[in-house]
């Protein structure tokens, strides 16, 4: 064996274990930017008493809330947190507002509180906003539901045209 062949095996045995080190390391940093979990925190609450019904945010985020009242809806995430089980995380496929008469849907085509990730989505009509507190009309929510985020209502943006509905919806809406 030549002396050039032997050195450069030589060097490839000493490189090839740092380069592939260097490899792994790098597709580690690449996935770990993909987390595959997470963790939500909730802003807020949801506060009902009687016919009060109030978004609670925690004083930390109050200052989020700035502007906010100059809008007539706002979009809130919450969480379902009274239907967090694992069956229910399970459920991938129901019939439509418990009607054994809908055909049988995927979860992600339906507004079923059971599903794989429990967030939830209510459009609700902006009474007032008052320091951490934004009262509101028609939240779907318990009272002390978590808030997870809130989204200003845009017309512009949240509206489709053309809209195509399954049958089921049509036949009740």
């Amino acid at each position: 064996m030549s002396a050039k062949l032997l050195l450069g095996l030589v060097v490839l045995a000493v490189l090839l274990p740092a380069v592939l080190a260097a490899m792994a390391t790098t597709t580690r940093k690449a996935s770990a930017s993909r987390p595959e979990s997470f963790t939500l925190y909730p802003i807020g609450k949801v506060d009902k008493r009687g016919a009060v019904q109030t978004i609670e945010i925690d004083r930390k985020y109050e200052d989020a809330l700035l502007g906010l009242e100059d809008f007539s809806h706002v979009w809130v995430f919450w969480w379902f947190d009274r239907n967090d089980t694992p069956s229910k995380r399970r459920t991938l496929a129901v019939h439509p507002r418990g009607d054994r008469t809908n055909p049988l849907t995927g979860v992600f085509a339906t507004r079923s509180p059971a599903r794989p990730n429990l967030v939830a989505l209510t459009l609700c009509k902006v009474l007032s906003v008052d320091g951490n507190k934004i009262r509101v009309a028609d939240i779907d929510a318990f009272d002390q539901t978590p808030v997870i985020d809130l989204k200003p209502y845009i017309p512009a943006i949240d509206r489709a045209e053309n809209v195509k509905l399954p049958s089921w919806i049509r036949r009740r809406d």
